[in-house]
């Protein structure tokens, strides 16, 4: 009640300019929704964020030693912050390849998390060194305690879920894993009842005890987990973001910051049960730390599979140009080979002689969540031509053929048809429905799930090897001479 009154309290101009950032950040989000005012709604809500961090730096006041007003005074740390802060993060945000951009939307979603850590442990121990020995307020220290809990197993999470993109760690499921997570869960619920009742007042140990199981349990959360399943633990990790940030706005009073906060929190909640859903996976299973764990039986193993056939660039284009309907089916390899232009050229060579082109994306293809869709849109290719699985498996049996870029598990018959394989139950775009498959790859490897594809060896299934980008642009050319 008391930081309720004194928001009432605050400059108006405070008041305005948090109220102007909680609006752009709600039209932002609004705007996000559709390919056509994505990059405005991102504009937006920038602009919100400078506005708010601004009227902060200036126009916050807070409580000095005898009880009178103080404006914040150290800007030099601010603003050597805030240019050291933008310089690198557009330095990164332009370097960046396409490839590398889930490994960048963790390890950025991992500062957040740790930005909502060091405010807890900043805020306990202005408590601590400020309110000695008398008893804490019991809803403060709530609101410390989770905030650096979840914004810590995020941070831990995130860095080593980047360490998992980045090739710089391997997947390890550790013996009794499930096991370790709840002792561990169960070790910060217990340490925080006795740091939020009160029963050891300011005690450091206790705290930093609390800090580093956290940590311990956002390592162990995520380094089992692998293959298809890493875009919706970015997803998870992306939402225990937001709720951090949010208990960051209560323990500052901020409405912007708890806007943003509850914004991306719920988001991100909502985006992971659709891809949970998506992977016919089960949150639960995410959240004790068994999500993706699993080992392959028999049948994610190698097995005999007979021979594979393979198709000529002329033929391809061949059987192209004389279909009707063409699905192409992004993957995570058309982002390594840089492909999504010439892959937007050749679908407008196709249209040129009539051919329906259209675009399958599976929820969770390539390495985050809407991966295979921004690929697409730096293309340019029309947000309508992208189908969503459902809608593109409704038209699988009416298509002449299926053109697949680099995708592999996604469109894995296993997930269906063998219950031992790791990936079984996993929805997929059903390609085998379609007349002709042409499966592009670099090599027979198997895909991020590590199992084999037995897709390759179906009768209606045409293997097309080689480089993405440079198989679609010696289609397009040959296209063009028939």
């Amino acid at each position: 009640m008391e930081q309720f009154q004194e928001l009432l309290n605050a400059n108006p101009l405070l008041l305005l300019a948090y109220l102007i950032g909680s609006v752009t950040f709600i039209l932002g989000l609004k705007m996000l929704s559709h390919p056509d005012t994505a990059r405005r709604g991102n504009l937006i809500a920038a602009f919100g964020m400078i506005v708010a961090i601004f009227a902060t730096i200036f126009l916050y006041e807070y409580k000095g030693g005898e009880g009178q007003p103080v404006r914040l005074h150290n800007y030099g740390w601010i603003f050597g912050g805030l240019v050291i802060g933008t310089i690198v993060g557009t330095m990164a945000a332009k370097k960046v390849q396409m490839t590398a951009m889930p490994e960048m939307v963790s390890l950025f979603n991992g500062m957040g998390g740790a930005c909502a850590m060091l405010i807890s442990l900043i805020e306990y121990k202005k408590m601590v060194d400020y309110e000695g020995d008398s008893i804490p307020t019991p809803g403060k220290l709530i609101i410390i305690v989770l905030g650096m809990v979840i914004g810590t197993v995020s941070f831990a999470g995130s860095v080593i879920a980047w360490g998992k993109l980045a090739g710089k760690i391997k997947d390890k499921t550790i013996p009794g894993g499930q096991i370790i997570n709840f002792l561990i869960f169960g070790g910060i619920i217990a340490l925080a009842i006795l740091v939020t009742g009160n029963f050891y007042p300011g005690s450091t140990v206790l705290f930093y005890s609390i800090l580093a199981l956290a940590a311990l349990y956002g390592v162990l959360f995520v380094m089992p987990i692998g293959g298809a399943d890493m875009p919706v633990v970015i997803s998870l990790l992306n939402s225990f973001t937001g709720v951090a940030a949010a208990f960051g706005g209560f323990l500052y009073n901020n409405p912007v910051m708890l806007t943003g906060g509850i914004l991306v929190g719920s988001a991100g909640t909502i985006l992971t049960m659709l891809m949970c859903k998506a992977m016919n996976r089960s949150l639960k299973n995410v959240l004790i730390g068994s999500f993706g764990g699993q080992k392959a039986g028999p049948g994610g193993a190698s097995k005999e599979q007979g021979a594979f056939k393979e198709i000529s660039i002329t033929d391809s284009a061949v059987l192209m140009a004389y279909a009707q309907k063409v699905i192409i089916i992004p993957g995570y390899g058309l982002a390594v080979a840089q492909a999504q232009h010439a892959c937007h050229e050749l679908e407008k060579i196709l249209e040129e002689k009539g051919v329906e082109v259209m675009y399958g994306i599976h929820p969770v293809a390539g390495r985050m969540p809407g991966h295979m869709n921004v690929l697409l849109a730096e293309a340019d290719v029309p947000y309508e031509k992208l189908l969503e699985m459902e809608d593109a498996n409704d038209q699988m049996s009416t298509t002449n053929v299926v053109l697949i870029l680099g995708a592999n598990d996604v469109v894995n018959p296993a997930a269906k048809d063998d219950p031992s394989s790791p990936i079984y139950g996993m929805p997929i775009l059903e390609v085998e429905k379609a007349e002709h498959v042409i499966v592009n790859k670099r090599s027979m490897k198997p895909g991020y799930a590590g199992i084999e594809n037995d897709l390759f060896f179906k009768p209606k299934t045409s293997m097309l090897f080689g480089d993405a980008k440079k198989v679609l642009q010696e289609l397009a050319a040959e296209l063009k001479q028939l």
